[in-house]
């Protein structure tokens, strides 16, 4: 066994992303020890993907704007699964966060007299959308990363933590290693913030990279004691990139139908007239995404099993201008200049509109000290994510989860500590990298991706959840045949055998979450039940203990509710997520 390190810290965050480090800043200002960890290098966290924006009621483009109207968007699109609390703090509080993010640097874009643009994205009734070109999530993260090295906020970016420690409830800590040299860690904690992702991962397509967004953030709850929300509540985005193999599913940016871009079909038809004929390509996400799926089921999709985004129509400078993110990665993925071709692409697995059960005011879990945020979390969504409330999202609970671990680890009278969790995490690596077998991590890996997509994809039926939970029962008994084999390269096989402990994990959640879910609501289509049911507007909660519930969601604030019902149902150039 190799040595153990054992950190002492008053705080642990767990990733390195824009909530994570945002998390670190705040504890960093109220004078409380931090250490922030991950295990993908903090300049390439997922954070860095998101290209659209971020949201906030600034009123810089249309004054008439606020808060309370940002909120009641959010709740409407999320097809009223969404925590009004959770949604309201999210909307109150998110342009605080963009004025911390000026103060930090980021270059947002401005209009010709100074103030900052702002445009439609997501089902806002007003423009309400920051943005530093399609690379705001890049330029958040490097501001946050500039904020945090001026304060000097310790962070270790080659750690992989596989399991958090309890006592009696009470989280003092977590277990890990080096993803490098295999060298162990026992990290002291008096409070853990959990900022590692969500679980899009375990789709075919996704837009998450190799290798993150695994369900990491599941697993660690879950076997801390904590629940996990709505898994099933999935957002698939309607435009992944279908090749090569090993990007598929990659993001073409929302703001390409934003700037005017027109879904084909193989025929060359403009099929969303079938589908939205107000809306067309503006139509929301959720939308989009199915009548992809339908035409490509169907057999309207191309050959590959897609169907065609085309830009050709636009002006090379607005494209140049407005979409270089899209322009460059078509360029280097596929030698495909977007001014002149279409982009083949299909829905791909975009978003964890659920995660780990968290209270509304400061996202602690009902575990002691335990605290989770940003895609890790849930609440904030329901069943349809607007696009640009994520990064909000990050920023704001970033700084009240951080001023809360503040709290409470000042107030704790006493550190519970076990003997038996630390040896236990312990064991758990010594097995798999004692295991002989002859089976592989990425065969497994791939067998939940094929089955996820196959029976919890776009659209889901009884008969096909459960043949997907037969699936994964399959994939589970192979376990004991795992071998872990690290190398002169380093102990990434070890990190992938826990990645895919929290897919089997995160897989199961889901495919029980969504057979309960017996309706049609937002991005959760059931074939065999295709009408939204009154009686399940309720959160699906599920835990490793206690199974599956259902739990009521509070009900919406008047003043909300009214904005909600008085919404302007003019979508004229709005792009609506």
């Amino acid at each position: 066994m190799n040595t153990e390190q054992i950190i002492s810290t008053s705080v642990l965050v767990i990733g390195t992303g824009g909530g994570g480090l945002r998390a670190a800043i705040e504890l960093r200002q109220q004078g409380v020890d931090v250490l922030a960890v991950g295990k993908r290098r903090k300049h390439d966290a997922h954070t860095t993907m998101a290209a659209g924006g971020i949201n906030a009621a600034l009123g810089t483009m249309d004054p008439q704007d606020s808060w309370q109207q940002h909120a009641a968007d959010t709740i409407k699109e999320s097809y009223e699964l969404a925590d009004p609390e959770i949604v309201s703090i999210v909307a109150q509080n998110a342009p605080e966060g963009i004025r911390e993010l000026e103060e930090y640097g980021m270059p947002f874009a401005r209009e010709a007299d100074g103030r900052i643009s702002q445009r439609f994205f997501g089902a806002h009734k007003y423009r309400r959308t920051c943005f530093a070109g399609d690379y705001t999530g890049l330029h958040i993260q490097r501001s946050l990363l500039r904020r945090a090295a001026e304060l000097d906020v310790p962070i270790i970016d080659t750690i992989y933590i596989s399991r958090l420690l309890v006592a009696d409830n009470h989280v003092f800590g977590a277990y890990g290693f080096d993803i490098g040299d295999g060298s162990r860690v026992v990290i002291h904690a008096d409070a853990v913030i959990i900022a590692a992702g969500g679980h899009t991962r375990i789709w075919r397509y996704t837009s998450s990279r190799r290798d993150e967004n695994t369900g990491d953030s599941f697993r660690l709850a879950a076997l801390a004691g904590a629940k996990i929300r709505d898994a099933e509540l999935v957002q698939f985005h309607p435009s992944g990139i279908l090749e090569p193999a090993e990007s598929a599913g990659l993001l073409v940016s929302e703001a390409a139908r934003g700037e005017g871009g027109i879904l084909l079909n193989a025929d060359g038809e403009r099929f969303m007239e079938r589908y939205d004929p107000e809306r067309m390509e503006l139509s929301t996400r959720d939308r989009v995404a199915l009548a992809n799926y339908t035409e490509i089921a169907e057999g309207r999709g191309t050959a590959k099993g897609g169907v065609l985004l085309d830009l050709t129509h636009l002006d090379r400078s607005v494209i140049l201008e407005r979409l270089p993110r899209i322009y460059r990665n078509l360029l280097d993925l596929q030698m495909l200049d977007i001014t002149t071709d279409p982009i083949e692409i299909a829905p791909t697995a975009h978003y964890s509109m659920g995660g780990v059960w968290v209270q509304a005011d400061d996202h602690s879990t009902g575990v002691e000290g335990l605290y989770a945020l940003g895609e890790a979390g849930s609440g904030t969504h329901g069943a349809n994510r607007l696009g640009g409330n994520s990064l909000a999202e990050l920023l704001v609970f970033g700084r009240i989860v951080g001023e809360a671990a503040a709290e409470y680890s000042r107030n704790l009278p006493a550190q519970r500590r076990s003997v038996e969790a630390v040896a236990e995490a312990r064991g758990e690596i010594d097995n798999l990298l004692a295991g002989r077998g002859y089976d592989n991590v990425r065969s497994m890996q791939r067998s939940i991706r094929d089955l996820m997509t196959e029976h919890a994809g776009v659209v889901r039926s009884e008969e096909g959840l459960d043949a997907g939970l037969a699936k994964l029962d399959d994939v589970e008994a192979r376990l004991p045949d795992l071998a872990v084999h690290p190398d002169i390269a380093g102990y990434d096989d070890l990190a992938h055998a826990l990645d895919l402990k929290g897919s089997l994990l995160a897989a199961r959640a889901t495919l029980e979450s969504a057979k309960a879910r017996r309706e049609t609501r937002g991005a959760h289509n059931r074939s065999d039940y295709p009408e939204l049911d009154p009686a399940l507007k309720v959160n699906m909660v599920w835990s490793l203990t206690g199974g599956l519930s259902q739990e009521p969601v509070p009900e919406t604030p008047a003043e909300i509710a009214a904005l909600i019902t008085a919404g302007d149902d003019d979508v004229t150039g709005k792009l609506v997520e």
